[in-house]
């Protein structure tokens, strides 16, 4: 019986999410509860932190080495930034995939 492919829509979802288990549930140095805002789109009480999650998501062209520094300047360590980066980006690249699979009526 010959094998059935998953679709590439199916295939995209499943290394996004294997992407998202790794990078925003795995462990780390930032609050998993943080990652999980970032990744989500959900309320960060660190005003500092929330913008630039705003800016990763809607502009990361925009990310400056300023924006890093008034991070570091809050306390946030390398490794943490790092990882709210990862995880606001693939928050926004989730949000961003789901709405080209449901114009392409994969979803």
């Amino acid at each position: 019986m010959p094998r059935l492919r998953k679709s590439s829509a199916d295939t995209r979802r499943a290394d996004l999410a294997r992407a998202v288990r790794t990078a925003v549930d795995g462990p780390g140095t930032l609050d998993p509860l943080i990652r999980r805002a970032a990744f989500t789109g959900g309320e960060i009480a660190d005003a500092g932190a929330a913008r630039y999650v705003d800016t990763v998501v809607r502009h990361a062209y925009r990310v400056t080495d300023e924006d890093v520094e008034a991070l570091r300047g809050s306390g946030y360590t390398e490794s943490q930034i790092l990882e709210l980066t990862i995880a606001a980006a693939l928050g926004a690249g989730q949000r961003r995939l789901d709405a080209a699979l449901a114009a392409l009526g994969e979803a």
